[in-house]
């Protein structure tokens, strides 16, 4: 009675009586025929016996039920795994006038998005004769309908949250991957389906020494974390870029929320600058182990002598390990077929960059680290085009042979010499 008119909008969760089977409701609300489903309506049932709503008018239903569907489509739940439930029009529009000729009802019906939820929305257009404007109240209702508006608004919106949004990798070694995972967790009221995308412009969603497993998912409100696995490995064409300045361990990855906002994560790391994918050449100016050769070029200059005189002659890794493999003795069978212990490899190679001395190694793993030293140099010690011919015989292989050593650069050419 304090009101000209009182409306009552929700989920009233009245349903379909249950003397009639769930598999029949089923049936009529597929073929929308509603007569004899509004006849066993609760809600109406229960309005015209005056236990509930009582004086309140309710427009005639002319859509489908709104309850329940599998969440996110169009279909009615059935599936196996779910309970199966009749479907219900649980969502209503209801008003109450002090003078019912004050309200009519133009339209009636339900909304078919947004469609994330397991009900369909309900909505009603109508002309109400007001019987007076106040308009610093009516500003004041304005605010408040649009504030609420703005609040569902953002609890319809997926959110997500990240324990974080920073990856410092350290300092990462040649030929080694290290992982760090992110953990996504779904903190909205929505579905939150996220994916990673390519920054503008560009048709890779990072660069080439990342891998990121996995590369989408999708959270439901309360599900446990995702985790998504961010992984560096520099093999030897990324330590080639590191070493001649064209590349550094740096990133920024985009994880987009479907529907909703961006997430920027950073990425970055230090190379542990080895002796491995880099060129004789350059290995040759340096007499202090590698590790400590600054990859910035202006600090490297300040430090080193360019001069190409005061060069060695050949690198002293390679002499390292080759003098370590005469000690060990050269009369074991199969010496460079016969793997080495990776292990074993992996500290040689350590103890290469840094100038450590070498321990009590296996030959084999001796043998494998010289082998993979010289196989990963960003410039081969012989150049393809200088690679023997058919055209090569008896009659010419000395001058041949003769020719091929003294097209060899001067580094490339001791090198041949030395491990021969």
């Amino acid at each position: 009675q304090d009101h000209d008119l009182v409306f009552w909008i929700g989920d009233l969760n009245y349903r379909i009586d249950e003397s009639m089977p769930t598999e029949r409701v089923l049936e009529l609300s597929e073929k929308t025929d509603f007569e004899e489903l509004r006849q066993l309506d609760q809600l109406n049932n229960e309005r015209a016996k005056g236990n509930a709503f009582n004086g309140f008018i309710e427009g005639q239903i002319r859509f489908r039920p709104t309850y329940k569907y599998q969440p996110g489509t169009d279909v009615y739940e059935q599936r196996p795994d779910k309970k199966l439930r009749a479907p219900a029009w649980c969502d209503r529009i209801l008003w109450l006038p002090q003078e019912p000729t004050h309200v009519q009802q133009l339209t009636y019906d339900r909304s078919e998005r947004p469609n994330i939820s397991d009900h369909k929305a309900v909505y009603s257009t109508m002309n109400v004769t007001i019987k007076d404007v106040v308009q610093a109240r009516r500003e004041a209702v304005y605010d408040q309908v649009m504030r609420l508006l703005d609040k569902f608004e953002n609890q319809t919106l997926p959110m997500v949250g990240l324990d974080r949004i920073n990856l410092d990798f350290g300092l990462v070694r040649y030929e080694e991957t290290i992982t760090l995972p992110i953990q996504v967790t779904n903190t909205g009221k929505v579905v939150a389906q996220f994916r990673l995308v390519p920054k503008l412009d560009e048709n890779t969603l990072c660069k080439p020494w990342m891998k990121v497993s996995p590369t989408y998912g999708m959270l439901i409100p309360g599900e446990k974390p995702a985790t998504i696995n961010f992984s560096i490995t520099i093999d030897s064409h990324t330590a080639n870029l590191i070493n001649t300045g064209r590349e550094m361990l740096d990133d920024i990855l985009i994880l987009r929320l479907e529907n909703g906002r961006d997430y920027y994560i950073t990425v970055k790391a230090q190379y542990a600058r080895s002796c491995f994918g880099m060129s004789v050449d350059e290995l040759v100016l340096y007499s202090e182990p590698v590790r400590a050769v600054p990859l910035d070029p202006i600090k490297r200059a300040e430090k080193f002598d360019p001069n190409p005189t005061s060069a060695l002659c050949v690198p002293k890794e390679l002499w390292r390990v080759i003098d370590a493999i005469y000690d060990k003795g050269l009369t074991d069978r199969d010496l460079f077929h016969t793997p080495g212990i990776a292990k074993e490899v992996k500290h040689i190679r350590e103890c290469l960059d840094t100038g450590a001395p070498l321990g009590n190694y296996k030959i084999h793993s001796l043998a494998e680290a010289m082998r993979s030293f010289l196989s990963n140099l960003s410039t081969p010690i012989v150049p393809p085009t200088m690679f023997p011919t058919l055209e090569i015989d008896s009659q010419n292989i000395q001058s041949f042979a003769r020719k091929f050593l003294e097209d060899l650069p001067p580094i490339h050419y001791n090198v041949f010499v030395y491990v021969m």
